[in-house]
Order: C-alpha cells, then structure tokens, then sequence
C-alpha cells in the first residue's frame, strides 16, 4: 500500500465530510449547535444567511498538499463568519434607498380612499420600506456591527469528524495488515 495515497485518501475523505457538515450549518441556521444570533431586519425573502444563497454556493474547499483551505469567493463572508463593524458609504446608502422605493412600491392602495389597503403584504412591506429608509438616513462613516455568524471554523464537532474519518482508514490499514498475515 502506498503510504501517500493513503494520507490523501484521508485527507480527501476530511475534506468532504466537513465540507458537508459546514454546508448544513446554513440548514441549521446555526455553527454546529451554537445558533445564529436574530437579526433586528424584518426581511420577507427568508433567512439572513440564505436569501439569495449565493454565500452558501460560495464556499470552496481545497487539498493543499497535507492541508484542506476553506475558501469563499462572496467579499462579505468574512465578516459574516467573523463578525466585526462595517462603515457605511455612499454606495451603501444608494442601495438602501433603491431598495426602499423597491419595498415601497410594492404597496397596494385602495382606489376609493388612496390610502395603502391593510393587508398583511401591506404591513410587512412597509416595514421593510422604513428599516430601509432608516438605513439610508444614516450618515455616512457610520459604523454597522455585523454580529459573527459563523459557518466554518474550529469546533469540537470538526474534531470528531477528523477522528472518525481516521480511526476508519486505520481499521482499514488495520484489516490489510492482518490479511496479508494469514497463511
């Protein structure tokens, strides 16, 4: 047996696994069993960290050499799973006020009273529209603290998963051993 391709076997059994495990922290909505902390956004299009998903197709693992790098190519990632404080810009400001007419706009009047209906859809959308507006009325250099939700890192459930794919390869090595020894 070449001792090589066993350590890669290993090593590519590792990184399927946990890259499993890490995708189903956003099924969980939490790292592992520390749960995701609530964000104070109401947003109809679903969870905080899988509205569009694409944070989720982002992330990549490769072998390097004895190593296995979790990558993710989405800019904000990062501060996704690390947390930290973002500054607003005029950039950011242009897009909380586009998303706001975009919420706004979706608001059904009543033809005879012009008022906005009182519907459900109503409510939540002109909530939507004020967190926005409240967002683009901030000043810009304004500092935003994204709280860390975290996807991929140390924990003792990733322990567990390198011991389990290794403790298996050795019973194997193990079992190839004593076979070889029988008469």
């Amino acid at each position: 047996m070449d001792l090589k391709k066993w350590m890669q076997n290993i090593i590519t059994d590792v990184k399927v696994d946990l890259t499993d495990e890490f995708d189903r922290n956003f099924e969980r909505k939490a790292f592992f069993d520390q749960a995701w902390p609530k964000t104070s956004l109401i947003n109809r299009k679903g969870s905080m960290m899988a509205r569009t998903n694409n944070l989720r197709r982002g992330y990549q693992a490769k072998i390097q050499g004895e190593k296995i790098a979790f990558t993710n190519s989405m800019p904000y990632a990062s501060i996704h799973n690390e947390g930290g404080e973002i500054t607003v810009t005029a950039k950011m400001k242009r897009y909380f006020w586009a998303m706001y007419y975009q919420a706004a706009g979706g608001i059904v009047y009543n033809v005879k009273s012009k008022a906005a209906a009182k519907t459900k859809k109503n409510t939540a959308l002109s909530i939507e529209a004020e967190q926005f507006k409240a967002l683009a009325l901030m000043p810009i250099g304004k500092k935003i603290k994204i709280p860390s939700r975290r996807v991929i890192g140390p924990h003792p459930r990733v322990r567990e998963i390198i011991s389990g794919v290794v403790d298996n390869h050795l019973k194997e090595l193990n079992d190839i051993i004593l076979n070889k020894l029988k008469p």
